[in-house]
């Protein structure tokens, strides 16, 4: 019985990581999902926000998506974001600036399209901030 799970985490720009992992952890409509190998098929959407993934020995690596589909296989888990990026590359400042904008263009409404648009944006830098804020906590 294998211990790991292959796992690919692709966004529209690139191919962000591969390898094998003990364990993946996503946001997914339904709620946070934890995969371990042998995992029943699955496909489903991601919500913004972190993928955590353990590989073999306990190391975590952390990825941000903004959204997304997520497929399980027994053996390998898919990950096409629409954005994907390590959590270390976050930007704090950018994922504030970005929520700012975001509940500015809200309490300035000006249609139900414009209103929508900020409601996904400001989700999206939500989830990175959070991301972010979190990593800052484990380094302390």
């Amino acid at each position: 019985m294998s211990k790991t799970i292959r796992v690919h985490i692709v966004s529209a720009e690139s191919e962000i990581w591969e390898g094998e992992a003990e364990m993946v952890f996503a946001s997914a409509e339904q709620g946070g999902m934890g995969i371990a190998p042998r995992h029943a098929p699955l496909l489903t959407r991601l919500e913004p926000g972190e993928v955590r993934v353990r590989k073999p020995g306990g190391e975590e690596m952390d990825f941000y998506v903004s959204g997304g589909i997520l497929e399980i296989q027994p053996h390998l888990v898919s990950i096409l974001a629409d954005t994907a990026e390590r959590a270390a590359d976050l930007d704090e400042a950018a994922a504030i600036e970005a929520k700012r904008r975001a509940e500015e263009a809200i309490a300035n409404r000006k249609g139900d399209v414009d209103i929508s648009r900020a409601q996904a944006q400001l989700a999206e830098a939500a989830a990175r901030l959070k991301l972010v804020q979190k990593l800052k906590k484990k380094k302390s």
